[in-house]
Protein backbone atom coordinates (compact mmCIF):
# COMPACT_ATOMS: atom_id res chain seq x y z
CA UNK A 1 0.00 0.00 0.00
CA UNK A 2 1.66 3.56 -1.08
CA UNK A 3 0.42 6.42 0.96
CA UNK A 4 0.54 10.06 -0.75
CA UNK A 5 -1.16 13.63 -0.05
CA UNK A 6 -3.23 13.58 -3.69
CA UNK A 7 -4.28 10.60 -6.05
CA UNK A 8 -4.95 12.05 -9.56
CA UNK A 9 -6.93 9.50 -11.52
CA UNK A 10 -6.06 9.96 -15.61
CA UNK A 11 -2.93 11.77 -17.31
CA UNK A 12 -4.64 13.40 -19.78
CA UNK A 13 -3.63 17.46 -19.91
CA UNK A 14 -6.56 18.09 -17.01
CA UNK A 15 -5.19 15.47 -14.54
CA UNK A 16 -1.29 16.65 -15.78
CA UNK A 17 -1.68 19.83 -14.95
CA UNK A 18 -3.81 19.56 -11.71
CA UNK A 19 -1.48 16.64 -10.73
CA UNK A 20 1.83 19.21 -11.69
CA UNK A 21 1.02 22.17 -9.99
CA UNK A 22 -0.11 20.32 -6.96
CA UNK A 23 3.31 18.93 -6.96
CA UNK A 24 4.80 22.59 -7.33
CA UNK A 25 2.93 23.70 -4.81
CA UNK A 26 4.77 21.15 -2.40
CA UNK A 27 2.20 18.24 -2.12
CA UNK A 28 3.17 14.74 -2.90
CA UNK A 29 1.47 13.46 -5.50
CA UNK A 30 0.73 10.25 -7.85
CA UNK A 31 -0.83 10.03 -11.00
CA UNK A 32 -2.69 6.78 -12.05
CA UNK A 33 -2.75 6.35 -15.40
CA UNK A 34 -4.88 3.06 -17.19
CA UNK A 35 -2.55 2.94 -20.43
CA UNK A 36 1.18 2.13 -20.91
CA UNK A 37 1.09 5.63 -22.50
CA UNK A 38 0.51 8.97 -20.77
CA UNK A 39 -1.92 12.13 -22.23
CA UNK A 40 -5.03 11.02 -22.97
CA UNK A 41 -6.91 12.28 -25.77
CA UNK A 42 -3.25 14.03 -26.14
CA UNK A 43 -1.08 11.17 -26.22
CA UNK A 44 1.45 10.51 -28.75
CA UNK A 45 2.22 6.76 -30.51
CA UNK A 46 4.30 5.44 -33.10
CA UNK A 47 4.31 3.19 -36.09
CA UNK A 48 7.21 2.21 -38.43
CA UNK A 49 9.18 5.63 -37.73
CA UNK A 50 5.96 7.39 -38.33
CA UNK A 51 4.60 9.68 -35.17
CA UNK A 52 1.14 10.28 -34.84
CA UNK A 53 -1.17 12.59 -32.55
CA UNK A 54 -3.83 10.65 -31.22
CA UNK A 55 -6.02 13.89 -30.96
CA UNK A 56 -5.45 17.48 -30.96
CA UNK A 57 -3.30 19.19 -33.61
CA UNK A 58 -4.43 23.14 -33.72
CA UNK A 59 -2.72 24.86 -30.83
CA UNK A 60 -2.19 28.76 -30.04
CA UNK A 61 -0.58 30.57 -27.12
CA UNK A 62 2.27 28.32 -26.57
CA UNK A 63 5.51 30.12 -27.77
CA UNK A 64 5.27 32.90 -25.95
CA UNK A 65 4.86 34.19 -22.50
CA UNK A 66 3.45 35.28 -20.26
CA UNK A 67 0.27 33.78 -22.69
CA UNK A 68 -3.35 33.59 -21.95
CA UNK A 69 -3.59 29.98 -22.89
CA UNK A 70 -3.44 28.78 -19.41
CA UNK A 71 -1.43 25.42 -20.76
CA UNK A 72 1.33 27.78 -21.19
CA UNK A 73 0.86 29.29 -17.71
CA UNK A 74 0.96 25.51 -16.13
CA UNK A 75 4.50 24.61 -18.10
CA UNK A 76 5.33 28.01 -16.66
CA UNK A 77 4.48 27.51 -13.16
CA UNK A 78 6.29 23.96 -13.15
CA UNK A 79 8.97 25.35 -14.92
CA UNK A 80 8.77 23.43 -18.71
CA UNK A 81 9.78 24.65 -21.69
CA UNK A 82 8.08 23.60 -25.51
CA UNK A 83 9.71 24.35 -28.24
CA UNK A 84 7.23 24.94 -30.96
CA UNK A 85 7.50 26.03 -34.71
CA UNK A 86 5.01 28.68 -35.81
CA UNK A 87 2.83 29.25 -39.08
CA UNK A 88 -0.19 30.90 -40.04
CA UNK A 89 -2.04 29.65 -42.81
CA UNK A 90 -4.37 26.42 -42.78
CA UNK A 91 -6.45 25.22 -45.91
CA UNK A 92 -10.21 25.28 -46.31
CA UNK A 93 -12.16 23.01 -48.58
CA UNK A 94 -15.77 23.92 -48.24
CA UNK A 95 -18.96 24.10 -50.31
CA UNK A 96 -17.73 27.43 -52.14
CA UNK A 97 -14.40 26.28 -52.94
CA UNK A 98 -10.80 24.98 -51.74
CA UNK A 99 -8.46 27.75 -50.26
CA UNK A 100 -6.07 28.89 -47.98
CA UNK A 101 -6.66 30.85 -45.41
CA UNK A 102 -4.77 32.73 -42.22
CA UNK A 103 -5.35 33.54 -38.55
CA UNK A 104 -4.95 37.39 -38.33
CA UNK A 105 -7.31 40.08 -38.51
CA UNK A 106 -6.54 40.96 -42.64
CA UNK A 107 -6.52 38.12 -44.90
CA UNK A 108 -10.02 36.46 -43.88
CA UNK A 109 -11.34 39.96 -45.25
CA UNK A 110 -9.83 39.29 -48.31
CA UNK A 111 -11.62 36.03 -48.60
CA UNK A 112 -15.16 37.49 -47.61
CA UNK A 113 -14.52 40.19 -50.30
CA UNK A 114 -14.01 37.29 -53.35
CA UNK A 115 -16.73 35.04 -51.74
CA UNK A 116 -19.14 37.18 -51.32
CA UNK A 117 -18.76 40.72 -52.13
CA UNK A 118 -18.45 43.97 -49.35
CA UNK A 119 -21.73 43.73 -47.56
CA UNK A 120 -19.93 40.36 -46.10
CA UNK A 121 -16.34 42.60 -45.05
CA UNK A 122 -18.62 45.16 -43.47
CA UNK A 123 -20.79 42.55 -41.70
CA UNK A 124 -17.53 40.76 -40.22
CA UNK A 125 -15.76 43.45 -39.60
CA UNK A 126 -18.74 45.26 -37.51
CA UNK A 127 -18.48 41.80 -35.54
CA UNK A 128 -14.60 42.05 -35.08
CA UNK A 129 -15.31 45.74 -33.38
CA UNK A 130 -18.05 44.03 -30.94
CA UNK A 131 -15.79 41.35 -30.24
CA UNK A 132 -12.85 43.74 -29.39
CA UNK A 133 -14.21 44.67 -25.96
CA UNK A 134 -15.24 41.02 -24.94
CA UNK A 135 -12.37 40.09 -26.31
CA UNK A 136 -10.57 42.39 -23.43
CA UNK A 137 -13.04 41.54 -21.08
CA UNK A 138 -12.51 37.80 -21.38
CA UNK A 139 -8.85 38.20 -21.47
CA UNK A 140 -8.66 40.54 -17.91
CA UNK A 141 -8.93 37.97 -15.40
CA UNK A 142 -6.57 34.57 -15.73
CA UNK A 143 -8.08 31.32 -15.10
CA UNK A 144 -4.76 30.65 -12.85
CA UNK A 145 -6.34 33.51 -10.52
CA UNK A 146 -9.64 30.61 -9.57
CA UNK A 147 -10.22 28.52 -6.64
CA UNK A 148 -13.39 27.11 -5.48
CA UNK A 149 -13.05 28.27 -1.78
CA UNK A 150 -12.82 31.59 -0.07
CA UNK A 151 -9.38 32.17 -0.89
CA UNK A 152 -10.58 33.16 -4.37
CA UNK A 153 -12.09 36.49 -2.75
CA UNK A 154 -7.81 37.70 -2.17
CA UNK A 155 -6.58 35.39 -5.56
CA UNK A 156 -9.63 37.07 -7.92
CA UNK A 157 -9.59 40.18 -5.99
CA UNK A 158 -6.61 41.01 -7.71
CA UNK A 159 -8.17 41.50 -10.76
CA UNK A 160 -10.94 43.64 -9.33
CA UNK A 161 -9.46 46.90 -11.24
CA UNK A 162 -9.54 44.94 -14.23
CA UNK A 163 -12.44 43.33 -14.38
CA UNK A 164 -14.34 46.25 -13.18
CA UNK A 165 -13.19 48.33 -16.49
CA UNK A 166 -15.40 45.68 -18.03
CA UNK A 167 -18.40 45.31 -16.26
CA UNK A 168 -21.20 45.97 -18.80
CA UNK A 169 -19.19 43.33 -20.88
CA UNK A 170 -18.60 40.34 -18.87
CA UNK A 171 -22.47 39.39 -17.95
CA UNK A 172 -22.36 39.41 -22.30
CA UNK A 173 -19.88 36.39 -21.90
CA UNK A 174 -21.74 34.13 -19.60
CA UNK A 175 -24.63 34.00 -22.53
CA UNK A 176 -24.40 31.89 -25.76
CA UNK A 177 -22.45 33.56 -28.97
CA UNK A 178 -25.20 32.86 -30.91
CA UNK A 179 -26.70 36.39 -28.75
CA UNK A 180 -23.93 38.23 -29.68
CA UNK A 181 -23.37 36.87 -33.40
CA UNK A 182 -27.14 36.72 -34.63
CA UNK A 183 -27.22 40.35 -34.01
CA UNK A 184 -24.68 41.54 -36.53
CA UNK A 185 -24.51 38.89 -38.82
CA UNK A 186 -26.74 38.07 -41.78
CA UNK A 187 -24.49 36.53 -44.28
CA UNK A 188 -25.01 33.07 -44.42
CA UNK A 189 -21.54 32.09 -44.84
CA UNK A 190 -20.13 34.25 -42.06
CA UNK A 191 -23.03 32.15 -40.10
CA UNK A 192 -21.44 28.64 -41.08
CA UNK A 193 -18.12 30.15 -40.34
CA UNK A 194 -18.91 31.20 -37.15
CA UNK A 195 -20.56 28.10 -36.41
CA UNK A 196 -17.94 25.76 -37.48
CA UNK A 197 -15.40 27.72 -35.42
CA UNK A 198 -18.21 26.90 -32.29
CA UNK A 199 -17.97 23.46 -32.97
CA UNK A 200 -14.19 22.71 -33.34
CA UNK A 201 -13.86 25.01 -30.28
CA UNK A 202 -16.65 23.22 -28.00
CA UNK A 203 -18.56 20.36 -29.89
CA UNK A 204 -21.27 22.68 -30.43
CA UNK A 205 -22.50 25.23 -32.96
CA UNK A 206 -22.91 29.07 -31.76
CA UNK A 207 -26.21 28.42 -29.92
CA UNK A 208 -24.31 26.16 -27.62
CA UNK A 209 -20.69 27.69 -27.23
CA UNK A 210 -20.47 30.24 -24.44
CA UNK A 211 -19.06 34.06 -25.88
CA UNK A 212 -16.39 34.22 -23.63
CA UNK A 213 -14.96 31.12 -25.65
CA UNK A 214 -15.05 32.94 -28.70
CA UNK A 215 -13.88 35.89 -27.46
CA UNK A 216 -11.16 34.63 -26.00
CA UNK A 217 -10.51 33.04 -29.83
CA UNK A 218 -10.97 36.47 -31.48
CA UNK A 219 -8.26 37.84 -28.96
CA UNK A 220 -5.98 35.27 -29.56
CA UNK A 221 -6.52 34.46 -33.89
CA UNK A 222 -7.51 38.14 -34.67
CA UNK A 223 -4.59 39.98 -33.25
CA UNK A 224 -1.72 41.68 -34.80
CA UNK A 225 0.64 39.25 -35.96
CA UNK A 226 -0.20 36.42 -34.68
CA UNK A 227 0.72 32.89 -35.04
CA UNK A 228 -0.39 29.32 -34.49
CA UNK A 229 2.04 26.57 -33.19
CA UNK A 230 2.99 23.40 -33.32
CA UNK A 231 4.99 21.26 -30.54
CA UNK A 232 8.07 20.56 -31.78
CA UNK A 233 7.83 16.31 -31.34
CA UNK A 234 4.34 17.26 -31.96
CA UNK A 235 1.36 16.25 -28.77
CA UNK A 236 4.11 13.75 -27.55
CA UNK A 237 6.27 16.16 -26.43
CA UNK A 238 3.65 18.65 -24.93
CA UNK A 239 2.37 15.44 -22.82
CA UNK A 240 6.16 14.92 -21.50
CA UNK A 241 6.69 18.54 -20.68
CA UNK A 242 3.78 17.98 -18.26
CA UNK A 243 5.38 14.66 -17.38
CA UNK A 244 8.86 16.18 -16.53
CA UNK A 245 7.42 19.16 -14.86
CA UNK A 246 5.33 16.99 -12.82
CA UNK A 247 8.37 14.56 -11.55
CA UNK A 248 11.02 17.41 -11.58
CA UNK A 249 8.33 18.85 -8.45
CA UNK A 250 8.94 15.43 -6.78
CA UNK A 251 5.11 13.90 -8.26
CA UNK A 252 4.86 10.34 -9.59
CA UNK A 253 3.47 8.92 -12.67
CA UNK A 254 2.77 5.25 -12.25
CA UNK A 255 1.24 3.76 -16.18
CA UNK A 256 -0.57 0.61 -16.51
CA UNK A 257 -2.42 1.39 -13.00
CA UNK A 258 -5.84 0.68 -13.63
CA UNK A 259 -8.05 2.77 -11.21
CA UNK A 260 -11.17 0.38 -9.95
CA UNK A 261 -12.43 2.10 -7.39
CA UNK A 262 -12.50 5.16 -5.39
CA UNK A 263 -12.08 4.24 -1.44
CA UNK A 264 -14.46 5.84 0.93
CA UNK A 265 -14.36 5.72 5.07
CA UNK A 266 -16.20 7.61 7.16
CA UNK A 267 -18.00 9.69 4.11
CA UNK A 268 -14.53 10.73 2.79
CA UNK A 269 -12.65 9.52 0.17
CA UNK A 270 -8.88 8.43 1.14
CA UNK A 271 -7.73 6.73 -2.05
CA UNK A 272 -7.98 4.28 -4.70
CA UNK A 273 -8.24 0.70 -5.22
CA UNK A 274 -6.24 -0.49 -8.80
CA UNK A 275 -7.11 -3.30 -10.29
CA UNK A 276 -4.65 -5.60 -9.24
CA UNK A 277 -6.02 -4.88 -5.59
CA UNK A 278 -3.44 -3.03 -4.63
CA UNK A 279 -4.10 0.36 -2.67
CA UNK A 280 -3.23 3.99 -2.89
CA UNK A 281 -4.14 5.97 0.33
CA UNK A 282 -4.29 9.74 0.06
CA UNK A 283 -4.37 12.00 3.12
CA UNK A 284 -5.78 15.00 1.42
CA UNK A 285 -7.37 14.21 -2.17
CA UNK A 286 -8.21 12.19 -4.78
CA UNK A 287 -9.24 13.85 -7.94
CA UNK A 288 -10.45 12.24 -11.16
CA UNK A 289 -9.38 13.55 -14.35
CA UNK A 290 -11.60 11.39 -15.99
CA UNK A 291 -15.17 11.96 -18.02
CA UNK A 292 -18.09 12.70 -15.70
CA UNK A 293 -19.93 9.31 -16.41
CA UNK A 294 -16.11 7.48 -16.02
CA UNK A 295 -16.04 9.17 -12.99
CA UNK A 296 -19.44 7.92 -11.67
CA UNK A 297 -18.53 4.19 -12.44
CA UNK A 298 -15.64 4.58 -9.60
CA UNK A 299 -17.61 6.00 -6.34
CA UNK A 300 -19.08 3.83 -4.77
CA UNK A 301 -23.33 3.36 -4.38
CA UNK A 302 -24.16 5.47 -1.77
CA UNK A 303 -21.00 8.01 -1.94
CA UNK A 304 -22.57 10.46 -2.94
CA UNK A 305 -26.42 11.47 -2.72
CA UNK A 306 -28.24 9.81 -5.52
CA UNK A 307 -29.95 13.00 -6.42
CA UNK A 308 -26.34 14.47 -7.58
CA UNK A 309 -25.50 11.40 -9.50
CA UNK A 310 -28.42 11.35 -11.19
CA UNK A 311 -27.62 14.99 -12.43
CA UNK A 312 -24.25 14.15 -13.20
CA UNK A 313 -25.32 10.83 -15.34
CA UNK A 314 -27.82 13.01 -17.37
CA UNK A 315 -25.02 15.21 -18.58
CA UNK A 316 -25.77 15.60 -22.18
CA UNK A 317 -22.44 13.67 -24.51
CA UNK A 318 -20.92 14.77 -27.93
CA UNK A 319 -20.60 12.14 -30.22
CA UNK A 320 -17.06 10.63 -31.02
CA UNK A 321 -14.88 10.24 -33.71
CA UNK A 322 -13.70 8.08 -36.57
CA UNK A 323 -9.51 8.17 -37.11
CA UNK A 324 -7.13 7.70 -40.24
CA UNK A 325 -3.81 7.66 -38.85
CA UNK A 326 -1.32 7.12 -42.48
CA UNK A 327 1.88 7.21 -43.37
CA UNK A 328 2.57 7.48 -46.36
CA UNK A 329 5.76 8.12 -49.17
CA UNK A 330 5.73 12.63 -49.65
CA UNK A 331 7.67 12.23 -53.00
CA UNK A 332 6.44 14.55 -55.61
CA UNK A 333 4.06 16.75 -53.50
CA UNK A 334 3.58 20.30 -53.36
CA UNK A 335 6.14 21.98 -51.51
CA UNK A 336 3.29 24.73 -50.46
CA UNK A 337 0.75 22.16 -49.04
CA UNK A 338 -0.35 23.52 -45.93
CA UNK A 339 -0.19 21.59 -42.74
CA UNK A 340 -4.24 21.60 -41.77
CA UNK A 341 -7.40 21.29 -43.47
CA UNK A 342 -10.88 21.37 -42.68
CA UNK A 343 -13.41 19.90 -45.20
CA UNK A 344 -17.27 20.70 -44.58
CA UNK A 345 -18.92 18.69 -47.29
CA UNK A 346 -22.67 20.34 -46.85
CA UNK A 347 -23.62 23.96 -44.87
CA UNK A 348 -26.95 22.55 -44.95
CA UNK A 349 -27.04 20.07 -42.92
CA UNK A 350 -25.14 21.58 -40.18
CA UNK A 351 -21.83 21.43 -39.13
CA UNK A 352 -22.74 18.77 -36.14
CA UNK A 353 -24.44 16.45 -38.66
CA UNK A 354 -22.28 13.03 -38.90
CA UNK A 355 -18.97 13.07 -41.16
CA UNK A 356 -20.16 15.96 -42.24
CA UNK A 357 -16.79 18.23 -40.74
CA UNK A 358 -13.27 16.32 -41.69
CA UNK A 359 -10.12 17.92 -40.42
CA UNK A 360 -7.32 16.87 -41.25
CA UNK A 361 -3.55 17.26 -40.06
CA UNK A 362 -0.21 16.73 -41.74
CA UNK A 363 2.44 18.00 -39.15
CA UNK A 364 5.29 16.97 -40.21
CA UNK A 365 5.06 19.51 -42.92
CA UNK A 366 6.01 21.57 -40.15
CA UNK A 367 7.92 19.54 -38.35
CA UNK A 368 9.96 16.71 -40.07
CA UNK A 369 10.93 14.81 -37.23
CA UNK A 370 7.73 13.09 -37.22
CA UNK A 371 8.42 11.06 -40.31
CA UNK A 372 11.05 9.50 -42.04
CA UNK A 373 12.86 11.41 -44.31
CA UNK A 374 10.79 12.10 -47.86
CA UNK A 375 7.72 10.91 -45.56
CA UNK A 376 4.65 12.43 -44.11
CA UNK A 377 2.50 11.37 -41.49
CA UNK A 378 -1.10 12.05 -41.52
CA UNK A 379 -4.19 12.42 -39.24
CA UNK A 380 -7.23 12.74 -40.28
CA UNK A 381 -10.46 12.79 -38.23
CA UNK A 382 -14.35 13.49 -37.81
CA UNK A 383 -14.50 15.78 -34.92
CA UNK A 384 -16.91 15.01 -32.36
CA UNK A 385 -19.55 13.86 -35.20
CA UNK A 386 -19.58 9.78 -34.96
CA UNK A 387 -22.39 8.28 -33.45
CA UNK A 388 -21.79 5.93 -31.03
CA UNK A 389 -25.33 3.73 -31.32
CA UNK A 390 -23.45 2.71 -34.92
CA UNK A 391 -20.89 0.76 -33.25
CA UNK A 392 -22.47 -0.06 -30.16
CA UNK A 393 -22.34 -4.01 -29.34
CA UNK A 394 -20.09 -4.89 -31.84
CA UNK A 395 -17.32 -7.58 -31.79
CA UNK A 396 -13.60 -5.45 -32.80
CA UNK A 397 -12.56 -8.79 -34.21
CA UNK A 398 -15.70 -9.90 -36.47
CA UNK A 399 -16.10 -9.00 -40.37
CA UNK A 400 -19.09 -6.71 -39.75
CA UNK A 401 -16.70 -4.33 -37.92
CA UNK A 402 -14.07 -4.34 -40.20
CA UNK A 403 -16.38 -3.69 -43.09
CA UNK A 404 -17.40 -1.12 -41.10
CA UNK A 405 -14.51 1.10 -40.39
CA UNK A 406 -13.83 0.83 -44.29
CA UNK A 407 -17.30 2.41 -44.97
CA UNK A 408 -17.12 4.73 -42.13
CA UNK A 409 -13.87 5.57 -43.06
CA UNK A 410 -14.72 6.49 -46.72
CA UNK A 411 -15.37 10.24 -46.09
CA UNK A 412 -12.13 10.50 -44.76
CA UNK A 413 -10.41 9.05 -47.98
CA UNK A 414 -12.37 11.41 -49.66
CA UNK A 415 -11.55 14.29 -47.86
CA UNK A 416 -7.80 13.77 -47.97
CA UNK A 417 -8.14 13.26 -51.54
CA UNK A 418 -9.22 16.62 -52.38
CA UNK A 419 -5.65 17.53 -50.77
CA UNK A 420 -4.07 14.91 -52.44
CA UNK A 421 -5.64 12.65 -54.79
CA UNK A 422 -3.53 9.73 -54.92
CA UNK A 423 -3.37 9.12 -51.48
CA UNK A 424 -4.53 5.64 -51.01
CA UNK A 425 -1.43 4.83 -53.38
CA UNK A 426 1.46 6.60 -51.16
CA UNK A 427 0.14 4.79 -47.99
CA UNK A 428 3.16 2.70 -45.71
CA UNK A 429 0.98 2.57 -42.60
CA UNK A 430 -2.81 2.72 -42.52
CA UNK A 431 -4.72 2.66 -39.05
CA UNK A 432 -8.57 3.43 -38.78
CA UNK A 433 -9.92 4.21 -35.51
CA UNK A 434 -13.44 4.65 -34.24
CA UNK A 435 -15.65 5.39 -31.54
CA UNK A 436 -14.92 2.02 -29.99
CA UNK A 437 -11.10 2.89 -30.29
CA UNK A 438 -11.90 5.86 -28.61
CA UNK A 439 -13.65 4.31 -25.58
CA UNK A 440 -10.93 1.69 -25.34
CA UNK A 441 -7.66 3.06 -25.33
CA UNK A 442 -8.55 6.55 -24.05
CA UNK A 443 -11.03 4.92 -21.43
CA UNK A 444 -13.94 7.09 -22.31
CA UNK A 445 -17.42 6.53 -21.90
CA UNK A 446 -18.93 5.49 -25.32
CA UNK A 447 -16.07 7.19 -26.75
CA UNK A 448 -17.47 10.28 -26.21
CA UNK A 449 -15.72 14.03 -27.30
CA UNK A 450 -16.81 15.05 -23.73
CA UNK A 451 -19.92 17.04 -22.14
CA UNK A 452 -22.47 18.81 -24.49
CA UNK A 453 -23.63 21.48 -22.24
CA UNK A 454 -25.10 24.29 -23.84
CA UNK A 455 -23.55 28.12 -22.44
CA UNK A 456 -27.18 29.52 -21.71
CA UNK A 457 -28.53 26.56 -20.53
CA UNK A 458 -26.51 24.85 -17.94
CA UNK A 459 -22.76 25.34 -16.24
CA UNK A 460 -20.06 23.01 -16.33
CA UNK A 461 -19.44 22.31 -12.67
CA UNK A 462 -16.75 23.19 -10.44
CA UNK A 463 -14.35 20.82 -8.86
CA UNK A 464 -15.47 20.44 -5.66
CA UNK A 465 -18.20 17.24 -4.83
CA UNK A 466 -20.84 16.35 -2.61
CA UNK A 467 -17.92 13.59 -1.00
CA UNK A 468 -15.32 15.64 0.67
CA UNK A 469 -11.69 14.97 -0.26
CA UNK A 470 -12.87 13.88 -3.68
CA UNK A 471 -12.70 16.66 -6.89
CA UNK A 472 -12.65 16.77 -10.31
CA UNK A 473 -10.94 18.16 -13.14
CA UNK A 474 -10.79 18.51 -17.16
CA UNK A 475 -13.45 18.23 -19.75
CA UNK A 476 -16.32 17.26 -17.43
CA UNK A 477 -15.52 20.93 -15.74
CA UNK A 478 -15.69 24.27 -15.50
CA UNK A 479 -14.44 25.34 -18.10
CA UNK A 480 -14.86 22.58 -20.45
CA UNK A 481 -13.32 21.32 -23.61
CA UNK A 482 -10.22 21.82 -25.38
CA UNK A 483 -6.49 21.83 -24.30
CA UNK A 484 -6.87 25.55 -22.92
CA UNK A 485 -9.77 24.46 -21.10
CA UNK A 486 -8.91 21.59 -19.24
CA UNK A 487 -5.06 22.92 -18.40
CA UNK A 488 -7.45 25.84 -16.83
CA UNK A 489 -9.65 22.79 -15.06
CA UNK A 490 -6.55 21.42 -13.41
CA UNK A 491 -4.88 24.28 -12.53
CA UNK A 492 -8.70 25.42 -10.42
CA UNK A 493 -8.44 22.02 -8.61
CA UNK A 494 -5.00 22.57 -7.36
CA UNK A 495 -5.35 26.22 -6.97
CA UNK A 496 -8.57 24.84 -4.11
CA UNK A 497 -6.07 22.36 -2.61
CA UNK A 498 -3.46 25.05 -2.23
CA UNK A 499 -2.51 27.58 0.66
CA UNK A 500 -3.75 30.95 -0.74
CA UNK A 501 -0.11 32.50 -0.07
CA UNK A 502 1.32 29.76 -2.45
CA UNK A 503 -1.14 30.10 -5.48
CA UNK A 504 -0.58 34.15 -4.85
CA UNK A 505 3.44 33.17 -5.30
CA UNK A 506 2.53 31.55 -8.41
CA UNK A 507 0.04 34.01 -9.98
CA UNK A 508 3.33 36.15 -9.75
CA UNK A 509 5.85 33.94 -11.47
CA UNK A 510 4.06 33.52 -14.24
CA UNK A 511 2.99 37.28 -14.75
CA UNK A 512 -0.32 37.09 -14.35
CA UNK A 513 -0.56 39.78 -11.60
Amino acid sequence: MLKTDVVVIGSGVGGLSCAALLARYGFDVIVCESHSIPGGAAHAFERNGFKFDSGPSLYSGLSYSPSPNPLRQVLDAIGSELPCVTYDTWGCCLPEGDFDTTVGAEQFCEVLMRLRGEDAVREWRQLQRIMEPLASAATAMSPAALRFDWGAVKTVGRFAPALAKHSLNVPKLTGAFSKIMDGVVKDPFIQNWLNLLCFLLSGLPADGTSAAEVAFMFADWYRTGVKLDYPIGGSGALVDALVQGLERQGGKLILGAHVEQVMVEGGRAVGVRLRDRSEIRAQKAVVSGTSVWDTLKLLPEKAVPQKYRNQRQATPECDSFMHLHLGIDAQGLPSNLACHHIVVNDWEVGVTAPQNVVLISIPSIIEPSLAPSGKHTIHVYTPGNEPYALWLGMDRKSPEYGEQKRLRAEVMWQALERIIPDIRSRCEVTLIGTPLTHERFLRRDRGSYGPAIKAGVAMFPGPTTPLPGFMCCGDSTFPGIGLPAVAASGMIAANTLAPVQQHLAMLQDIGCV
